[in-house]
């Protein structure tokens, strides 16, 4: 299996990593030979992959990673590089490669220290490997001063560090960042194409894996979650279930309630997972012993690590929300299409009841109307408004719409 397998409809990009990634081997083996470097290369230091959410920006990138340090014979015959097999192929696709970071922040925002940290990181020579590779999966969450710490990085690169950004759109990244990298966009990739790779690489059912692209219209991890969790599932029916709830005031607020607690649920849950054995590795670290108190000197750094929980817990409750919120959408421009006679497919087939209901009850001014009042929630959220007075104004005028 190559590396590129799980880049899903993504072809013309794969072809320019490829082409890249065989002019990297090239530069690789004329340095280690003592020869002339090519002059012509389709290698460069920077690169930004940008997509929409689910279009897979960091598994393209992690694809490039795993070809950039590809060792495999086929390179030699004239082979491209990213076999798939080969130890440096197959310890950057798990996440142990020496000299391969991939940086993802469950936080709100990557903050100054830690980039400084990536940017040190960025200047030592590979351990092993061909390139000293950083993965940088949430670049549009860098702070201004985080950007600007790694702008210096990026227009004075090491020799063999190269940096793969991902974020969901050009604006999303510092005019500076983005003028010193090469841009690749990727696109939603077809129903069809989440559906193959759902059967072929996690043995879902191909009935399951049909359903579960069609509702997430392309987006590859939504469609394997929802395949694999009874959780998410369920989650999704109840927020499909909204705007048959929404026929007076108390409906409304009763409804925007239970989205603000399922979300809540869904960032407990999560805390639970993770926090407990966190804090437990961390509080050895630190040389505690079990049941017993703290070492001296450490009350900060314990302060710390529940700081950064906290906001986790944070980014969670949001991005849980604004996963219900993009389910809303999709059952709104359902309603739509069916409004307007459109043979596009659609999303929510399995609540077509609710979606028949909901389009002969209205009109198509009234469902764009809807629609907006949804983007106009998401938008509020982004600006920090208070989560349950946003979903409150969005269930009213779902409601009025």
């Amino acid at each position: 299996m190559a590396v590129w397998d799980d880049v899903v409809g993504q072809e013309r990009v794969q072809e320019q990593l490829s082409a890249a990634a065989r002019d990297a081997d090239a530069h690789v083996t004329a340095q280690a030979a003592r020869e002339p470097v090519p002059a012509a290369s389709k290698m460069t230091h920077a690169w930004l992959f940008t997509g929409p959410p689910g279009s897979g920006r960091s598994t393209a990138a992690r694809a490039f990673a795993a070809a950039l340090q590809c060792t495999g014979p086929d390179r030699a015959l004239g082979g491209a590089p990213g076999c798939g097999f080969c130890d440096g192929c197959h310890t950057t696709l798990v996440g142990t490669h020496a000299d391969v970071e991939v940086i993802r922040t469950d936080l709100l925002s990557i903050g100054v220290g830690q980039t400084r940290e990536l940017v040190r990181r960025a200047q030592l020579s590979p351990a092993g490997g061909r390139w000293q590779v950083i993965i940088l999966e949430d670049a549009d969450r860098l702070t201004e001063g985080a950007g600007n710490v790694l702008l210096k990085a990026v227009e004075e690169p090491a020799p063999r560090t190269v940096w793969l950004l991902c974020a969901p759109s050009l604006e999303d990244v510092l005019p500076t960042i983005r003028s010193r990298c090469r841009h690749l966009t990727l696109r939603t990739p077809s129903v069809a194409a989440v559906a193959d790779v759902l059967i072929r690489r996690d043995g879902i059912e191909p009935e399951v894996a049909a359903a579960v692209a069609r509702a997430t219209q392309g987006h590859i991890g939504r469609a394997r979650r929802l395949a694999t969790d009874e959780r998410a599932r369920a989650r999704r029916t109840a927020v499909l279930r909204l705007p048959l709830r929404v026929e007076d005031i108390g409906g409304c607020l009763r409804a925007a309630q239970e989205l603000i607690d399922a979300a809540a649920e869904d960032a407990r849950q999560v805390a639970e997972e993770v926090d407990a054995k966190e804090t437990e590795d961390f509080k050895a670290a630190l040389g505690a012993q079990a049941g017993g108190r703290m070492p001296r000197g450490t009350a900060g750094a314990m302060k710390e690590l529940e700081d950064r929980q906290k906001r986790r817990k944070t980014r969670t409750q949001r991005d849980s929300l604004d996963l219900a919120l993009t389910d809303l959408t999709g059952f709104y421009r359902d309603v739509l299409a069916l409004q307007m006679g459109s043979r596009v497919a659609l999303a929510n087939d399995d609540v077509r009841d609710s979606l028949d209901r909901v389009a002969q009850s209205s009109t198509p001014e009234r469902t764009l109307r809807r629609i907006e009042a949804v983007v106009a929630c998401r938008e509020a959220l982004e600006r920090n408004v208070a989560p349950l007075l946003a979903v409150e104004a969005m269930a009213v005028a779902l409601r009025a719409g």
